[in-house]
C-alpha cells in the first residue's frame, strides 16, 4: 500500500478557503512558489507582476502555487485565486510590496489576503 505524508504549507495561513485554477505561465520565466502573477491582457498568459509593466500584468491577479520553470516554453500551472498568504513568503516583482499587492487583490474583489505574521 502506498502512503502519503502531509507537510504544512508555510505560504498558506489562516482559514480562508483555498481556491486554485490552472493558468498559463508565459515562456522565458523560472518562477518560485509564492510568485505574485499578473495576467497579460493580449494573450491571458501570466508573468511575474511588475508595477512598471503596461500590458495588464502590472495588476497582481493570483499567486503561483508551485515552482515552475517555463524557460523553454509556456507551461500550465496551478495558481491561488483564494487563500490567506504569508507576506514574507511572497515573491514580489519590482515596484510591488505586500501592501500594493493586497490593495490590488481588494480592487479585483479577489479572495486573496496578504497577512504579516511578524
Amino acid at each position: 500500500m502506498e502512503t502519503a505524508s502531509f507537510a504544512p504549507n508555510d505560504l498558506i495561513v489562516g482559514d480562508i478557503p483555498v481556491v486554485t485554477r490552472t493558468v498559463t505561465i508565459a515562456s522565458g520565466q523560472d518562477l518560485k512558489r509564492g510568485a505574485v502573477l499578473g495576467e497579460i491582457t493580449a494573450n491571458s498568459k501570466h508573468v511575474l507582476s511588475l508595477a512598471a509593466a503596461n500590458d495588464g500584468s502590472e495588476e497582481p491577479a493570483c499567486i503561483l502555487a508551485f515552482d515552475v520553470d517555463a524557460s523553454g516554453g509556456d507551461v500550465e500551472a496551478q495558481a491561488y485565486f483564494g487563500a490567506a498568504v504569508d507576506a514574507a513568503k511572497l515573491d514580489l516583482g519590482a515596484g510591488h510590496d505586500a501592501a500594493s499587492v493586497e490593495e490590488a487583490f481588494r480592487r479585483k474583489g479577489a479572495a486573496l489576503f496578504v497577512r504579516r505574521l511578524d
